[in-house]
């Protein structure tokens, strides 16, 4: 009989996966408006590598990133619980618990979630790990480029961001 030692992989409790709040955005400018979102990348902790999952608490205010869009790697949600706000180059909607979006590769349709609520939101974002991803920022003076261990940021002419 086994003993009730809790999950073991290829289970997982979610709670039991550091929650990360820092940005990797390069300036504190980029960085303030995520204040209030916590990630759990729960596929990481699964060892997954052709694409993540991450479990994601937005705080009443904060921002999921910049609004954008990757060239290679399709994204997707589902809202776990409270409601969002999608903004993308049509407007905004609200995307409550049970709904889910999708933003394919390639479509230059900046996005971005916004908890506009008086409560936490809590939603599944997926999305895959292809090499040479560039990811585009419509309202910052920013691209993301996909390196070996960590994006890689630049300027929109090409200069690269300073180490923070």
């Amino acid at each position: 009989m086994a003993r009730n030692r809790g999950p073991e992989l290829p289970v997982l409790d979610p709670a039991s996966v550091a929650l990360r709040t820092k940005s990797v955005y390069p300036t504190e400018a980029l960085r303030a408006p995520l204040a209030g979102r916590g990630k759990r990348a729960l596929g990481d902790a699964l060892g997954l590598r052709n694409f993540g999952v991450n479990l994601v608490h937005l705080a009443p205010g904060a921002h999921s990133s910049e609004r954008h869009w990757h060239e290679r790697q399709d994204e997707f949600i589902y809202v776990l619980e409270g409601e969002v706000t999608l903004v993308n180059d049509a407007g905004a909607q609200l995307v409550g618990a049970g709904m889910c979006a999708g933003f394919p590769a390639g479509r230059p349709d900046g996005h971005h979630l916004i908890n506009r609520s008086d409560a936490v939101a809590v939603y599944l974002e997926v999305g895959d790990r292809l090499p040479g991803e560039r990811v585009h920022y419509p309202d910052a003076d920013l691209e993301g480029r996909a390196a070996a261990s960590a994006t890689q940021f630049f300027h929109k002419d090409g200069t690269p961001y300073d180490p923070a």
